[in-house]
């Protein structure tokens, strides 16, 4: 996680248009506005269309940010704002004829038993991904919202989730406490606390 004066320091750099200092943010933050688009649950093109865009509002205003060393708080922000348009304008369809997306992968003829035993735990890996999903799903929008974003790497800071989320600084760990007790308790409802162990 970098530090306050780092940070102020890149996005001083970034803003006279240093490029190593803007790769150095997005580095940085990138977990942090990825994780905030999955909160929201958006489709994996929206999501990335946000991530772009919220990139797109920190270039156009890293010269005017009033408090730099609070950059991410500033980008959780602004991707929840984008959040919350692409889900307001969600209800626009647009067609295609590209129908590339329903090919399966590619066949292989002879797969090594490496790629078995590979394919084989990206299975398993899976399952238990979907397993975690599904019992998270049971959760509150609330938890679910906060889990999502507190599982972004590097960990956000309480002040980013906080304004990714509209929450209070002084509530997202009681809050946080509460939801992971209750996915532990799904978690034990649905059997499967062997395979997980949130902390």
């Amino acid at each position: 996680m970098l530090e306050q004066v780092t940070i102020r320091r890149l996005v001083a750099e970034a803003a006279e248009g240093n490029q190593a200092a803007w790769d150095d943010l997005v580095e940085g933050f990138s977990g942090l506005v990825w994780s905030v688009t999955r909160a929201y649950r958006l489709a994996n093109t929206d999501a990335a269309d946000v991530f772009q865009t919220a990139w797109l509002r920190l270039a156009e205003h890293i010269g005017r940010i009033e408090q730099p060393d609070r950059v991410g708080a500033w980008l959780a922000t602004a991707t929840r704002r984008e959040c919350l348009q692409c889900l307001r304008s969600a209800g626009r369809t647009v067609l295609t004829d590209d129908v590339g997306w329903l090919e399966g992968p590619p066949v292989l003829d002879n797969p090594t038993e490496e790629a078995i035993l590979r394919a084989e735990q990206e299975q398993a890996d899976a399952a238990r991904a979907v397993a975690l999903w599904r019992t998270m799903s049971r959760l509150s929008a609330r938890c679910q919202q906060l889990l999502r974003v507190l599982m972004a790497s590097p960990p956000p800071s309480y002040a980013e989730v906080g304004a990714a989320l509209g929450l209070p600084v002084g509530s997202i760990g009681p809050t946080r406490a509460r939801c992971l007790q209750a996915l532990r308790e799904q978690l034990v409802a649905s059997g499967i606390t062997d395979s997980f162990s949130p902390s």
